[in-house]
């Protein structure tokens, strides 16, 4: 039997106002403290903590566990949080820790952005694009959405659909940031950002933070009469794939996808629940087709109805209409893939889910996501 389950989860949920005051480690310290009670334990029972936030900088892990009032034998940083959860299961695994919240938020309004892409997102991007008219990540994806059309010959709804099909999921989902009904026709004519981008396939940016707890099982069976395991079957990840020599529509998750089938035993067709990172609708057609879901975009797409939700995809609503809490945006789709296989997911919950895919993608260089990171998430008995 595997030790290690996700035991508990927290979400402060996102805004694009954030009440005045309210910064990173406040939104980060919220989360923490909500999925440490969700697991039912204390802080004196938490002995690892990892963090994932661009804004949190200066301070590290050790400086928000100090916060916290935490005493810990394993820390870590990472900006994609699901290698944190990699991390955190060998660790409880191998008895280096008990208990481990891993936590990932930021206070990503237009000043914390700026900030972070003029000063600190990475030295390439400071020392080269910085200073140039790039506009961001929205100009160097709608390139890679241009790309995308040309080569599977898709018109712009294609991708308003998949926007479309996350809003109606927002819908049904009280913590997201966008609930109101988005039509394909509202799409198409909404406000160009960077052709063919328009307001619907940007992520808002926003503040907000989400964790998990990841625990040894007897652990959280001492604290709890009812022990909901949810186990992580399978978690991979893949680094500078191609150097950013590709063409950027072939994603790390092509080489992450093999080892999460083969490590997790089951295959994509088994699979109940995708939560895909969605920073750009282009990328998550990019990484469902390197999961092996599809060959043709074209005719996914087609199979899939216009007005109704995507069964199975982005159920939270994703980032899309869900909010960019910068890091934070990395937890989203694990913590709502925990709350879909709990049975708690209230409106939009799908029926009888028992595994889950989430997939992170990103740390662009200057192009393209040179990271990516899969898990596939069980519910055991």
């Amino acid at each position: 039997m595997s030790r290690a389950v996700i035991a508990g989860i927290g979400e402060i949920p996102a805004t694009r106002r954030p009440t005045a005051g309210i910064e990173t480690p406040g939104l980060l310290v919220a989360a923490v403290r909500e999925a440490v009670a969700d697991a039912g334990l204390t802080r004196r029972d938490v002995d690892g903590i990892g963090v994932s936030s661009f804004l949190l900088a200066p301070d590290q892990a050790i400086d928000l566990s100090w916060q916290l009032g935490l005493s810990t034998t394993w820390q870590a940083h990472e900006i994609l949080s699901l290698a944190l959860l990699q991390q955190a299961v060998r660790a409880v695994e191998a008895g280096d820790a008990s208990a481990i919240v891993l936590v990932a938020g930021d206070k990503m309004t237009g000043s914390g952005f700026t900030a972070m892409m003029e000063q600190g997102y990475s030295t390439v991007w400071r020392d080269h694009l910085a200073s140039l008219p790039v506009g961001g990540p929205n100009a160097l994806f709608a390139l890679l959405t241009q790309a995308h059309m040309e080569r599977y010959d898709l018109p712009r709804e294609t991708y308003g659909r998949l926007a479309v099909s996350q809003r109606s999921w927002a819908a049904r989902n009280p913590r997201a940031l966008y609930r109101a009904p988005l039509s394909i026709y509202e799409y198409l004519a909404a406000p160009m950002v960077a052709d063919p981008l328009g307001i619907y396939d940007c992520p808002p940016l926003a503040a907000g933070a989400t964790a998990v707890v990841v625990a040894d099982h007897k652990l959280v069976k001492a604290r709890r009469k009812s022990v909901p395991r949810i186990k992580v079957r399978a978690v991979a990840a893949s680094y500078n794939r191609d150097h950013q020599d590709g063409d950027g529509l072939t994603t790390g998750i092509a080489s992450v996808a093999p080892r999460l089938w083969e490590q997790s035993g089951v295959a994509v067709g088994d699979v109940d629940h995708f939560e895909i990172y969605d920073d750009y609708p282009v990328m998550v057609l990019a990484q469902l087709q390197d999961l092996g879901l599809f060959g043709d975009p074209a005719s996914f797409i087609a199979s899939r109805p216009v007005d109704v939700p995507w069964r199975g995809i982005n159920t939270s609503g994703g980032l899309l209409s869900g909010g960019q809490c910068g890091a934070g945006g990395t937890m989203k789709g694990l913590v709502e893939a925990v709350r879909q296989l709990r049975g708690s997911r209230g409106a939009g919950q799908l029926e009888d889910a028992r595994l889950s895919v989430v997939t992170n993608y990103g740390l662009v260089p200057y192009r393209y996501g040179a990271g990516a990171v899969g898990a596939v998430l069980e519910r055991t008995r």
